[in-house]
């Protein structure tokens, strides 16, 4: 065993090393080569690990990990303050952009790629025997990836976001821009108007700028408590990323070391439940649903609605007591550099824990518990234009909500009701079903004859669940074009499906519907003109048709005889030709499970169980 800062560390890797002059050969060979001190290869291991792939959203993060790596080696190096443990060279996840794949057959990689992420950082971290991790994680995939190989791992570990992108400015109009306003002038016929919007709406480099999935995820992480607060929305090009935050990192890191707090010391129940809540204020992505269970079963809860939050209490929230606290893109005006220059996201938790809606005495990877590090962030009171009060927010009520009915037996489909833009009626709609098996034929509709969509319309897309595409895919291309053309005819057109989709789609959307059709869900019995009922005084979405139990029976029996007819599975379901497509297909939960690649699969069926509301009534809240 060795020690480190006067105390011992536990679960050391020592012993596996030892004295062997094989597995020395290397590990001297590796510190000679990385300018470290050769006495240090017996000790405890620390490393820097970093997402990339291809897009703008990984561009910053190899110098912001070479430059922590750089850090932590000038300490190993220090005489006088000597960190006395064995560096290891930084390494790398792969991951693919979904900013350019949205509406393609590649796409289906894209929540593929948070577990290839998840793979990749627990095979390095666990045959490393890294003690000490700090990650460096962009895009909105790999980061949750990241966040759940490390606290499998149960190491020491912090993160740190690599940083949003700057907003664009369109040169004629001088409006923002960003990557969701060059997916709504897809459809348009001004091939001027998409050159120019296309060529302005990224400059220079960072992960999406919006309050879609990377920053709804980002945010969940550091309210979590693995992100120090005050990291998370910079933007990448921020020079405090490089010049502050990587000692500042190293020191908090050498805390955790020192006290032996693990990641699951961290991640509990009440840290989970105050990342959901401040993804509700924040009008969060939609993939927070598949996300948050995702990073909850990796921490010991396997499932989230019972360790975590019921589908009832979570509605409660939304609809009774979070309200939506920022004016943000995709659904306002704003973008997470503007977050920042008001004060940052500790604005809005501070915000929330004043009102009592947070616990404020978890802990978090600065030594600190959440209220402890508020009050030494100090962060200004909310400006009132961007970030917003409790008393008076941007929106009323939560920006999320989770659906049950017929369609939904699971409980697992989720509307973004901060972007819906019309079409509820005393919070009902009622509309036709328009039914496509697979999103590439929607697509073509809306590109060669979108006159077929009509106001009231209910697109149903199916086939395109974690099993079924397989991947998942999300749908930005097919929500934006649906957006533009409700905003140019003045109607209103749903979108329903066992996909998903980006943080930054806006409408009438509803995703995550299951079981999914592929593995025979409801959802695979629609019939083109049914009708389609979206309830939020109830929080269901029922097929009315399918209310009848003889035409349920005899759409299932088709369906089955479809099914049995193709050698065991639906004609429609997307090929998987490759071997993750292949596993993923083959080992994919429930988006209600987080749609990750779990061989156990059969351990996560769901049991059934009473509907539960959790109170939280104002003499319940939180006080810190």
């Amino acid at each position: 065993m060795s020690a480190f800062g006067g105390k011992t560390l536990r679960n050391s890797k020592v012993v596996l090393i030892d004295k062997n002059p094989g597995r020395n050969a290397q590990t001297m060979g590796i510190a000679r080569e990385l300018g470290t001190d050769i006495g240090l290869i017996h000790e405890p291991s620390i490393g820097v690990i970093g997402n990339k792939g291809d897009s703008q959203c990984y561009l910053g993060v190899q110098k912001k990990v070479e430059r922590i790596h750089e850090q932590i080696r000038k300490r190993t190096q220090d005489c006088d303050n000597q960190l006395r443990m064995r560096l290891v060279q930084p390494e790398y996840t792969v991951a693919t952009s979904d900013g350019m794949r949205n509406g393609t057959k590649e796409m289906r990689y894209s929540l593929i790629g948070r577990e290839v992420t998840h793979d990749s950082v627990c095979e390095h971290l666990s045959a490393s025997g890294l003690e000490g991790t700090i990650a460096v994680v962009a895009c909105d995939k790999p980061p949750v990836g990241t966040a759940a190989a490390i606290l499998e791992h149960n190491k020491p570990a912090i993160i740190m976001s690599d940083g949003p992108i700057r907003p664009g400015m369109d040169s004629v109009t001088k409006e923002r821009l960003d990557i969701i306003s060059g997916f709504q002038v897809a459809g348009s016929e001004d091939e001027e108007l998409k050159h120019r919007v296309a060529c302005e709406s990224c400059p220079g480099y960072g992960s999406c700028g919006g309050m879609f999935t990377y920053n709804t995820m980002q945010t969940f992480i550091g309210v979590m408590g693995l992100e120090p607060l005050h990291m998370v929305a910079p933007p990448s090009d921020d020079p405090r990323r490089m010049q502050l935050f990587p000692d500042e990192l190293i020191d908090f890191l050498v805390r955790m070391i020192e006290n032996n707090v693990t990641p699951r010391d961290i991640v509990n129940r009440d840290s989970i439940r105050n990342a959901m809540i401040v993804a509700m204020a924040v009008g969060g992505s939609t993939n927070v649903l598949l996300h948050g269970p995702e990073i909850a079963r990796a921490a010991g809860f396997g499932d989230f609605a019972r360790d975590i939050m019921t589908p009832q209490e979570f509605n409660h929230l939304s609809e009774s007591v979070v309200p939506v606290l920022i004016d943000a893109r995709p659904f306002g005006n704003y973008s997470m550099v503007d977050i920042d220059e008001k004060g940052g996201i500790q604005v809005i938790v501070k915000e929330l824990l004043d009102a009592g809606l947070l616990n404020g005495n978890t802990l978090t990877c600065t030594g600190e518990t959440l209220s402890e590090q508020i009050t030494r962030l100090s962060p200004p009171p909310p400006d009132g234009d961007v970030i917003y009060t409790v008393e008076k927010p941007y929106k009323p009520t939560g920006g999320l909500r989770v659906l049950g009915g017929n369609l939904s037996p699971e409980f697992s489909s989720v509307l973004k009701l901060a972007g819906v833009e019309g079409g509820l009626e005393n919070n009902i709609f009622v509309g036709r079903a328009r039914v496509f098996d697979g999103e590439e034929g929607l697509l073509y509709s809306l590109t060669n004859e979108p006159d077929i969509f009509q106001d009231g319309d209910m697109i149903i897309v199916r086939y395109e669940g974690p099993s079924g595409a397989p991947g998942m895919p999300e749908m930005l291309d097919s929500t934006s074009r649906i957006t533009t053309l409700c905003r140019e005819k003045n109607i209103v057109v749903g979108l329903m499906t066992d996909g998903r989709f980006s943080g930054g789609s806006v409408g009438l959307v509803i995703g995550h519907v299951g079981p999914e059709a592929a593995l025979g869900g409801e959802i695979a019995l629609i019939e083109n003109g049914d009708e389609i009922i979206i309830d939020l005084n109830l929080n269901e979405i029922n097929c009315t048709p399918l209310k009848d139990e003889e035409t349920l029976t005899k759409r299932r029996n088709s369906w089955k005889e479809i099914v049995e007819a193709n050698g065991g599975t639906h004609p429609s379901i997307g090929i998987a030709d490759t071997r993750l497509l292949n596993r993923m297909r083959r080992s994919a939960v429930s988006a209600v499970y987080g749609a990750g690649m779990h061989p156990d699969r059969q351990l996560w069926v769901s049991e059934p169980r009473d509907p539960v509301v959790t109170a939280f009534s104002p003499e319940n809240k939180y006080r810190s």
